[in-house]
């Protein structure tokens, strides 16, 4: 925290405030909507892509990863929050935080969760930090956690972060022929490395472990089918269609222009990845609709993976896209 937030909160007494608030509840005596039950789990595990056997069947448990999904109050929200929780975020609204962005969260699994179960919870303000400057704004991060019970049985606990921040000002645009700012390069490491490699020659390829025969995207250093840790490759054709999308407005990057749509592909091999839809205006993205694979340079160092929209007309080949 910089000495300039450090005499801003001791001049408003806004810091010890907020953190008044901490040990405070967030939500009492919540219930979950439905109990644990298969259609949920079926439809979780559909749209994660994960098969995994202890999922299905008579003896089926729910995913660990869903442990929120049984609290969340649905397009109405929560009737259970708490006076305390509003306030507290209504005193950050009135200092000028009034944007929100969750950041982060944590989860932990005490006992599995199976079809049947009820599920109450409670949360608790856990922290409030000090005045933080980030890329976004400045504001304060808020850290609640939720006790998860499944028949009265502590199940897990889930721990959420968000930031309530003023936004940044945002920063001029580049005059028409300056130089564009360059995109992030992508963290490469040993158990991703053969992926960019083939990206540089203009290649996907996609994992295949040699003692099942199961695909895997994103590269991973073992099979998550049946553990084993020798693998292969094989080249992705290039179709796919969009299995789910969304349109980035906010928070802006120097690099990119948004709007702009980010789509969840499905390869016609059956692994899904996460790239750009192009080719189409960003309205017009849908669940659906075929693409096919083009590698597009953005500058002298990168070549990134992008889906162009197949709509009349044969589509561009892999390294026909636009430069």
């Amino acid at each position: 925290m910089s000495g300039e937030a450090r005499a801003h909160d001791a001049r408003d007494g806004l810091y010890e405030r907020l953190r008044a608030y901490e040990g405070r509840p967030a939500a009492t005596a919540g219930r979950g909507r439905d109990p644990v039950n298969l259609p949920m789990i079926r439809h979780w595990c559909e749209a994660m892509g994960d098969a995994h056997p202890a999922y299905r069947g008579p003896d089926a448990v729910a995913p660990p990863t869903m442990l929120q999904a049984w609290t969340m109050g649905g397009l109405s929200g929560h009737e259970g929050r708490s006076e305390e929780y509003g306030e507290l975020l209504g005193l950050l609204d009135g200092a000028g935080y009034t944007s929100v962005v969750a950041t982060d969260c944590e989860q932990e699994y005490l006992r599995p969760l199976r079809p049947g179960d009820e599920i109450t919870f409670d949360a608790v303000v856990e922290s409030v930090s000090p005045r933080k400057t980030t890329k976004l704004g400045t504001g304060h991060f808020v850290t609640t956690r939720m006790d998860v019970r499944a028949g009265g049985e502590l199940a897990g606990t889930h721990r959420f972060r968000i930031l309530k921040y003023a936004p940044a000002a945002r920063p001029p645009r580049s005059p028409e022929g300056s130089e564009r700012p360059r995109r992030p390069r992508p963290v490469i490491n040993r158990d991703n490395a053969g992926f960019w490699e083939g990206v540089a020659a203009h290649r996907l390829l996609i994992q295949r472990c040699t003692a099942c025969g199961t695909l895997r995207f994103p590269w991973l250093p073992g099979c998550n089918d049946c553990g084993a840790g020798e693998w292969d490759t094989v080249e992705a054709g290039g179709e796919g269609t969009v299995h789910s999308y969304v349109v980035m407005h906010h928070p802006p990057f120097p690099a990119f222009d948004p709007p702009y749509a980010v789509g969840l592909i499905e390869l016609a091999e059956g692994v899904r990845m996460i790239s750009n839809v192009v080719g189409v205006p960003y309205d017009k993205v849908r669940i659906g609709m075929p693409v096919r694979l083009e590698f597009r340079r953005f500058d002298e160092e990168l070549v990134l993976p992008v889906f162009r929209a197949v709509e009349d007309g044969p589509a561009a080949g892999p390294g026909e896209g636009e430069r």
